[in-house]
């Protein structure tokens, strides 16, 4: 076996592979070998005859195809590439390269081109007598001096489809190498189709031609590529659907903090600031946090919050008077407990506005440490060092609005607030409303 497969190898390597087929412009197809091309004409040498064809009216030059018929009935179809004693490499259709062992092979067959013999024979043919009455007029044409008239080529237009179908299994192929099934020598030549088959692929039962079994398979790879293809659909949140939510924000809020009036100094002294103010304010980090719970089926959702915003680190001075100077550093935090309502304007649109309101109580702590610079009448700086805390605690308020849309179960969100809380005590010349702007990450279940 391993020799009379060898023997087609060399044979298909020596002769049959340089054989080429022509595919015409208008559908024919013509095999041959090349004798010679320009840039205008190639000449062709056929089983009938030499002709010549004009390369304007040549399509392309097909390649040689090959079936290869493995152990156990199945079958490749391709151009070869390169073989030898021990292997052949295969290119299909699809553009994967099959390397398969010798052994594995039975048959070597060559995809011929051609719809038939008579039909090539017709048309070679015809392309004969067309350049020989082209010759004759053109040499009638020298003896009366007028110009020569030019006829176009002709012939039988064959089926422009060069894919060949066989009645075999395709071979298996994993990682570019053949995989021989389990099965007999005996169920190498092709079967019949069943009558279930047959009725299946809408083909005929009995004796099924290569054409009608062509046209089946066309018409199976068509449907498939017309199926559209399901797409994973798209998931739809509606407002109905929960009942719960739950916010994580962070942001920024601008603090205008004043310190005024009489000011404890420790358990040293006070000082009394009188008209002046010492700006303690500065630029906070806020986190908050909802939980809310849509009321019935409106758009309306109640629930506690909870925030929490640091007071920078602020360095400030002043001048208390001629003979005295303060030096100060103050840090601290506002802690906020309340109630929060969100209001729906379009739930259901894909970017969802909102209105934003909240009561709470809120908790301000300011530390505040630093030094009184004395002069003395003889000039002599004395240092009194302080270190004490202001709060400040009582109801707050705020107004606002925002926008969440959904990013695949969770959303994301933007939303500003105004606050306002009147400040107590030696802060009561502070601002009473501050801007808050927030990200947020939201969840409705």
């Amino acid at each position: 076996m391993k020799k009379s497969v060898f023997a087609v190898c060399v044979l298909l390597a020596a002769g049959g592979l340089s054989a080429e087929t022509i595919k015409m412009k208008t559908g024919e197809l013509i095999s041959g070998s090349i004798l010679s091309q320009t840039e205008y004409t190639l000449n062709l040498a056929t089983s009938y005859g030499n002709i010549t064809l004009n390369q304007r009216e040549i399509e392309q030059i097909l390649p040689d195809k090959h079936r290869i018929i493995l152990q156990g009935g199945s079958q490749l179809v391709g151009v070869i590439l390169d073989l030898d004693e021990f292997n052949l490499k295969l290119q299909t259709d699809d553009g994967t390269v099959v390397n398969v062992d010798m052994p594995q092979i039975i048959s070597i067959e060559v995809y011929d081109y051609d719809q038939g013999e008579k039909a090539q024979q017709q048309f070679v043919q015809q392309n004969i007598e067309q350049q020989q009455a082209a010759q004759a007029a053109q040499e009638a044409a020298q003896q009366t001096g007028s110009a020569p008239t030019v006829q176009a080529a002709g012939g039988l237009t064959f089926d422009s489809d060069i894919n060949q179908v066989f009645g075999a299994q395709n071979a298996t192929v994993v990682n570019g190498t053949v995989v021989t099934p389990a099965a007999t020598v005996s169920q190498t030549a092709p079967r019949l189709l069943s009558d279930e088959e047959a009725f299946i692929k809408g083909v005929k039962t009995g004796e099924i031609s290569q054409q009608d079994y062509a046209a089946a398979a066309k018409e199976e790879l068509a449907a498939k590529k017309n199926t559209p293809q399901k797409q994973t659909p798209k998931i739809s949140y509606k407002e109905k659907d929960f009942n719960k939510y739950f916010a994580v924000e962070a942001g920024a809020m601008p603090l205008d903090l004043k310190i005024g009036g009489v000011v404890k100094l420790g358990d040293i002294a006070t000082l009394d600031l009188g008209d002046q103010t010492v700006d303690a304010g500065g630029t906070s980090a806020v986190i908050s946090s909802k939980f809310m719970w849509r009321i019935k089926e409106s758009n309306l959702w109640i629930g506690p919050m909870l925030a929490f915003a640091n007071i920078s680190n602020n360095d400030y001075s002043a001048i208390l008077s001629p003979e005295q100077t303060l030096s100060a550093s103050s840090s601290g935090n506002i802690l906020t407990l309340g109630a929060a309502v969100n209001y729906y304007l379009n739930p259901a649109s894909r970017f969802s506005f909102y209105l934003t309101a909240n009561a709470s109580y809120e908790m301000l702590t300011l530390n505040y440490r630093g030094n009184i610079t004395t002069t003395s009448s003889s000039g002599t700086p004395q240092e009194i060092p302080f270190r004490d805390a202001l709060t400040s605690n009582g109801f707050s308020g705020a107004v606002g609005a925002g926008v969440e849309t959904w990013v695949d179960d969770v959303m994301l969100g933007l939303e500003a607030r105004q606050v306002f809380a009147p400040r107590s005590g030696e802060l009561k010349e502070s601002a009473s409303s501050n801007t808050v702007i927030q990200a947020k990450l939201s969840w409705k279940f």
